[in-house]
């Protein structure tokens, strides 16, 4: 009885503590990103570009473990993006920052200024974003400006290779 007691414990502790319960969901309308702690969605219309993430070291880029996403639109992606989610962006794609900044030979930025910056944004159609929302957009600005694209998928959360997840997701928005 305690054997098993206890067998039911690690199990549900295994389970609450496991972060791999992610996946997406690809349909002819839009790209979904669901997780136990929320997810984000676009719809095929609004993403520009789908590339792999290089990082450029002299004349040599190095391909990193991520998937790069370019929005042609912030607004709809920054209203609708779960906070949990966008907290995690943020943590988890700094690395990318101190990546870019560490072979930048003249960095435009300094790390501390941008990897938290909350102020205001505002985006092309004029809608204000603040806190969270706006951390998240200077974020996707800064990630434009510095690797070419608005965020990232990391390669941990995909039941593929990276290149062959960025052939079906490019199969599907030119079928959107």
């Amino acid at each position: 009885m305690v054997t098993m007691s206890l067998g039911c414990i690690l199990l549900l502790t295994t389970t609450f503590f496991n972060p791999s319960s992610m996946s997406f969901t690809l349909t002819f309308m839009h790209c979904q990103f669901h997780s136990h702690y929320g997810g984000w969605s676009t719809t095929w219309h609004n993403i520009q570009h789908i590339g792999n993430v290089t990082l450029a070291s002299g004349e040599w880029h190095h391909p990193l473990p991520w998937i790069g996403i370019r929005l042609k639109n912030y607004d709809n992606f920054i209203r609708t993006i779960c906070p949990r989610v966008a907290s995690r962006l943020l943590l988890e794609q700094r690395v990318l920052f101190v990546m870019v900044l560490k072979h930048s030979v003249h960095p435009n930025h300094q790390l501390e200024d941008i990897l938290f910056d909350d102020d205001p944004f505002i985006t092309s159609n004029g809608e204000q974003f603040h806190g969270l929302q706006a951390m998240i957009a200077n974020r996707m600005r800064y990630n434009r400006e510095l690797l070419g694209f608005d965020f990232f998928i990391a390669d941990d959360v995909l039941d593929r290779p990276v290149n062959d997840f960025i052939g079906l997701l490019r199969r599907y928005k030119a079928a959107a």
